[in-house]
């Protein structure tokens, strides 16, 4: 691991992070949800997430955790450890309400509302969604981070595929924010704030988690983040991108993912 990839590997995490203002500037853009860009998107993203999950976090784990642990003890580290991610984004997302879950994509139509009691819930979904986004982005902004210093091209995969998976979480917070605010800056506002969290997460991990990172804990985080990207490409992104009824467009776009993914990594070989 080298020092001069910190400032490279945070850069990188940062901009994963602010992909949120991504999602919410298209947001705030238009006022109609083209169903068949969305079921595209959402298919690229779970293409980008289950290439680099299988193609580079599981095996640099396992192959990290063999290491240290060996053969056998180690590939056995490396199942768990990839379950466990896949339990704790399940545990989290049980315990969000599915109307306020950054993985539970909406359009814009069924957001729009003019009385007050339907723009206070609008506000308070737009809130919870930015703390749900904030909790969801935490860890992933230590792998990120962790991913980058200790391989800058796996780094710069999985900040990408990160950012990819956060375009629509901005616009999650950006969407019901300005319907009940009426104004683009608040929802833009938030939706980049709740970015920040992805940054945080690689600070907390330079600052206080970084003395006690070694070969077989950067083995764990590899396995379980590729769980965790999993969980979320085969519960969410694609049952979402399938519920608007652009079938064939959700799986060309997961095809599209996993060849940009594909060829990313080549190219940073």
């Amino acid at each position: 691991m080298e020092s001069a990839n910190v400032l490279p590997a945070f850069s990188l995490t940062l901009l994963a992070g602010l992909a949120t203002g991504i999602g919410s500037t298209l947001a705030l853009l238009t006022r109609k949800t083209s169903t068949k860009l969305l079921s595209l998107a959402l298919g690229f993203s779970a293409g980008i997430m289950l290439y680099v999950s299988f193609a580079e976090l599981l095996v640099e784990g396992r192959a990290s955790l063999m290491a240290v642990l060996g053969e056998k003890a180690g590939a056995w580290a490396a199942v768990g450890a990839f379950f466990l991610g896949m339990l704790l984004v399940a545990v989290i997302d049980k315990m969000i309400p599915s109307t306020e879950n950054p993985h539970e994509i909406h359009t814009v139509e069924e957001m729009d509302g003019t009385s007050e009691s339907h723009k206070s819930n609008l506000m308070r979904m737009g809130l919870v969604t930015a703390f749900a986004v904030g909790i969801h982005n935490f860890p992933e902004g230590m792998a990120a981070f962790v991913a980058a210093l200790t391989d800058p091209g796996l780094g710069v995969a999985v900040a990408f595929a990160i950012a990819i998976h956060n375009i629509p979480e901005g616009i999650a917070i950006a969407v019901p924010v300005f319907y009940a605010t009426g104004s683009s800056k608040k929802a833009f506002r938030l939706s980049f704030l709740s970015g920040l969290s992805e940054p945080a997460g690689a600070l907390i991990g330079y600052f206080f988690l970084l003395r006690f990172l070694n070969e077989a804990m950067f083995g764990l985080i590899f396995a379980a983040v590729a769980g965790t990207m999993v969980y979320i490409s085969l519960d969410e992104l694609l049952p979402a991108a399938r519920e608007y009824g652009e079938h064939h467009l959700s799986i060309l776009g997961l095809i599209l993912g996993m060849a940009v993914m594909a060829v990313s990594l080549l190219l940073f070989m």
